[in-house]
């Protein structure tokens, strides 16, 4: 251990005692590195010439020199950094003439620009230019559309167009002329007398435009509002009823949205009414714009490509304008016109969605490079199939095409659609009819057959059995011909749909006695109440009960036929159609309500009977018996129409079948509950049968008269028409 402690020590006393060998110093501008001097480059320092110069290494120094298009504050070429020297930009617009004579050269930071003259320009469409490169020329030469729907003149001050007839630039004399339409306010004023004043004006300021006149009066704001106004009091009136109308309607809003959208100050304007809600945008640049833009409503949205809302360069006005204006309640009077939709079999179609009107400043839009899309939230949530409409005004007056647009989404709640044309657009909704079914068909004549058999036994039986006839039978008797006729009606002509006129009769005829037997049943439970609750009143006047059985359902069919005749016949049946459905729907249902009440009041007013201390047993069983009876025909027929409901949409086969046989049926039902099931008819039909056949058995009149208490309770069944089930 001592050994290597001595040696560690010899060892550092040596390394102490070696002398230490230092070179030369080196010269300015080297550095030693190791053994050798080696150059130090200076012009690794940022910026050591300053700002505009550049910086050249040398053996053991460096110099400066000014970059191209800029001199030293001397006028030395080369400097040092240690002076004060600066580079200052050269002016080469001073002694530079190749230019040209139609073009002024313009200094830069250590270059310059060859700038076209106003009213000249390059033909390769470039801004400025460099010596000989281009030559500037008359722009009205060089670029033949510069004035899209117009002249481009050379002035003094540049060019200017001048539009030709029916076109405008909006003042801008340097933008070029878009088309406008004036003719298309003169249709509006001779369809809508409400609308002569607004659009009247509208027709000025168009032909104003075309002429050239001053815009500095004219607010692009407050002609939307008034036009927004008089959208909410076309649409509350409810003047769509033709097709025509519609389409002149949806013609002076596109034409109106274009016209004023060019006065709407940049970037645009959200405006929102009663039944309108619009959302405009506008650009303004020489340049084409670029980039996609979206436009929002409360159930629907735009997306649309700025490019193609501006159209083609050639006829760029030097401004863009995208619109979308969506109303609230067009969907119910442009519901109905879909001649231009090609429905496949048993397919009609019922709009799901608001309906928008999109208008861009391009004008040419029949056949757009890039579509459109449209997103529509759904007016009712439905896995029904949907298809993407515009509203086609140049076909037969106007009518819902699909020609152009496809589905690129759809679901129950909302469906995207792809356009490549504008217009104003919709969502329809597929609805499907009753398929034809060989086995449905055969259970409805058959059915029908037998109903109208047992029709016409009750209707001998409540009309010619005197012993029988009271004002509840009378109510019997006019429901069963209302019925035996609807069905007589329904056989010889539901299908005959050749003659438009007479298929619409038959279908009135029907809506009609359909009608009548709801009405009938109606005064059945009228009534019932006047029994029970007016102490067993039956006197009912003839004159009203043929007022309300006959005469109600008339007046409904007229107001119906009147508002929409249109409604009477489809191209399968003649039956309503289904925006006429609820014509006859809605009295069924408002009927049924009444008799609900009516019979919850007779129930009550019997239990109440029941449970005094000295009822009137026989009477009140008669009219327990007639309760029940009258609820069980209410629910017979009411059941049978509310299947009827869901006969408007695809995949309902069970629906299908228990409609038909409750339909064609209904004859039947009637004869088994007021005749087989009434003891008194029964007792007549065994007596007419026993007359026939020769046997002596005494009739139930006779042997009613032959004793007192029998007398009483024939007295009763007069009044009441019915005895015990």
């Amino acid at each position: 251990m001592a050994d290597r402690w001595i040696l560690l020590v010899q060892a550092l006393c040596l390394v102490l005692s070696t002398p230490v060998v230092v070179g030369p110093e080196c010269p300015k501008g080297f550095e030693r590195v190791a053994d050798q001097c080696n150059d130090t480059n200076e012009c690794d320092t940022k910026e050591i010439c300053g700002k505009n110069a550049e910086c050249f290494n040398t053996n053991g120094s460096f110099h400066c020199k000014c970059v191209t298009g800029f001199r030293s504050s001397t006028g030395n070429v080369t400097f040092s950094a240690s002076t004060s020297q600066k580079c200052h930009d050269i002016d080469e617009c001073k002694n530079k003439t190749d230019c040209g004579p139609n073009a002024t050269c313009r200094n830069t930071p250590g270059s310059y620009q060859c700038v076209c003259d106003a009213g000249f320009g390059l033909k390769s469409g470039k801004f400025h230019f460099f010596g000989t490169q281009e030559q500037c020329e008359d722009i009205c030469v060089i670029n033949k559309t510069i004035c899209g729907n117009g002249t481009c003149h050379h002035g003094a001050s540049g060019h200017y167009c001048v539009c030709h007839a029916e076109s405008s630039n909006y003042g801008r004399k340097v933008s070029g002329c878009t088309a406008l339409n004036c003719d298309v306010f003169q249709n509006m004023t001779q369809t809508f007398d409400s609308a002569h004043d607004l659009v009247m004006q509208l027709k000025t300021i168009c032909l104003g435009l075309t002429k050239g006149d001053s815009l500095t009066q004219l607010d692009g704001k407050d002609i939307l509002k008034k036009l927004l106004s008089l959208i909410n009091a076309l649409l509350s009136s409810g003047n769509f009823k033709y097709n025509k109308k519609v389409s002149y309607f949806l013609d002076i809003v596109e034409e109106t949205l274009r016209l004023i959208s060019p006065l709407i100050k940049t970037p645009g304007i959200n405006m929102s009414s009663t039944h309108t809600e619009v959302q405009l945008l506008v650009h303004r640049g020489a340049d084409l714009p670029q980039g996609a833009v979206t436009l929002s409503a409360k159930q629907v949205q735009l997306d649309i490509q700025l490019k193609t809302a501006a159209g083609d360069l050639s006829y760029y006005p030097g401004f863009t304008t995208v619109s979308m204006l969506s109303y609230e309640n067009l969907e119910d009077s442009a519901n109905g016109f879909f001649d231009g939709m090609r429905p496949a079999e048993n397919q009609s179609f019922k709009i799901n969605s608001k309906v928008v009107t999109v208008t861009v400043s391009n004008r040419n839009t029949s056949h757009l490079e890039e579509p459109v899309k449209l997103t529509f939230h759904h007016l009712e949530q439905s896995k029904e199939t949907h298809m993407c409409a515009f509203w086609d005004s140049s076909e037969e007056g106007g009518t819902w095409s699909a020609r152009g647009c496809s589905v690129v989404e759809s679901n129950s709640k909302f469906t995207v659609c792809s356009c490549n044309h504008l217009s104003s657009f919709a969502v329809l909704m597929a609805l499907y009819e009753m398929e034809d079914k060989f086995e449905l068909q055969l259970i409805s004549w058959v059915g029908l057959f037998l109903s109208l058999i047992c029709l016409f036994i009750c209707i001998l039986t409540f009309s010619l059995i005197g012993s029988i006839k009271s004002p509840r039978t009378t109510i019997h008797l006019h429901l069963c011909i209302s019925l035996f006729i609807a069905n007589l009606i329904f056989l010889a002509g539901i299908s005959q749909t050749e003659n438009r006129v007479g298929c619409a009769v038959v279908a009135g005829f029907l809506h009609f006695f359909y009608l009548a037997a709801f009405c009938w049943m109606c005064l059945e439970g009228i009534q019932l109440f006047r029994m029970v609750v007016l102490v067993f009143n039956t006197n009912f006047n003839t004159f009203y009960m043929m007022a309300g059985g006959y005469g109600v359902p008339a007046v409904i069919v007229a107001i119906s036929a009147l508002a929409n005749a249109k409604g009477y016949g489809t191209k399968r049946y003649c039956w309503l159609n289904l925006e006429t459905i609820w014509s006859f729907f809605g009295p069924v249902c408002v009927i049924m309500i009444i008799n609900i009440i009516f019979f919850l009041i007779t129930v009550w007013k019997l239990a109440e009977k029941f449970s005094s201390l000295n009822p009137d047993l026989n009477n009140l069983q008669k009219i327990k018996a007639f309760t029940i009876t009258a609820v069980a025909q209410l629910c017979l027929l009411g059941t049978m129409w509310i299947l009827g409901c869901f006969q408007f949409q695809k995949g309902t086969i069970v629906m299908s079948y228990l409609f038909t046989i409750f339909a064609s049926l209904q004859g039947v039902m009637l004869f088994i509950m007021h005749c087989l099931f009434s003891k008194q008819v029964r007792e007549e039909y065994g007596n007419i049968l026993s007359r026939i056949c020769g046997t002596q058995k005494k009739s139930y009149s006779e042997f009613s008269s032959s004793q007192p208490s029998k007398a009483r309770a024939s007295k009763s069944s007069q009044d009441t028409g019915e005895s015990h089930i």
